[in-house]
């Protein structure tokens, strides 16, 4: 259990680093080179490191499920920066650079899904469902429309600048905006059941 539980945080890990990265890389191919400025256009997993949301929080829930209580594993990776202005078409490129996160974690999914087999061992199988759970939760709460998660970067491009400017202004109080829809239920009412049907779609049987 211990063993699985280690490989299964890598995974998210990865995922999240992954994701990040699809950003600043997409970004660089648009003209906004900020993130390799920072040093952040890297798969070097150190530089994505959050202390809160990649060590403080999911050691807490590790600890917490090999203890026995039922937890969802979950935390973040530090943003790589992105500079809006500097892109060559900011309007309609943000929403690439917005995509760019999702779209990889739903091929992380996609080609994890192909591996799946009903005659793998027990161990292999949880960890490949896994994968393909937790990219598609990633990819699908990412998209929700709450700045600054991805989805907003999609709705900010699609806005007049007359709406999107004080749309954006929320990302002041975007993480407790989503805390709030997590306590409220969002979660499990909208997000899960988007992420259910996409792993039918991929052939993944849900346990």
């Amino acid at each position: 259990m211990t063993i699985y539980i280690i490989c299964f945080v890598l995974v998210l890990f990865f995922s999240i680093v992954l994701h990040e990265y699809a950003h600043g890389w997409t970004a660089n191919k648009l003209g906004d080179p900020t993130a390799k400025e920072a040093g952040r256009l890297t798969l070097n997993p150190l530089k994505h490191i959050d202390p809160i949301g990649t060590l403080l929080l999911p050691g807490i829930l590790v600890a917490m499920k090999m203890m026995g209580y039922p937890s969802v594993i979950f935390g973040w990776a530090k943003p790589v920066p992105v500079n809006f202005v500097r892109l060559r078409h900011p309007k309609t490129d943000m929403i690439w650079v917005g995509l760019a996160g999702p779209a990889v974690n739903l091929i992380i999914a996609a080609v994890a899904s192909r591996f799946i087999s009903v005659d793998a061992s027990t161990k292999i199988f949880d960890l490949l469902y896994d994968t393909v759970y937790v990219n598609l939760s990633l990819a699908v709460f990412n998209m929700i429309p709450v700045p600054p998660l991805d989805g907003s970067r999609l709705v900010a491009g699609i806005l007049p600048n007359r709406l999107a400017i004080p749309y954006m202004r929320l990302e002041s109080y975007g993480l407790l905006i989503v805390f709030a829809l997590l306590y409220l239920g969002v979660f499990g009412k909208f997000i899960l059941p988007v992420v259910d049907q996409l792993c039918n779609w991929l052939g993944v049987n849900i346990p």
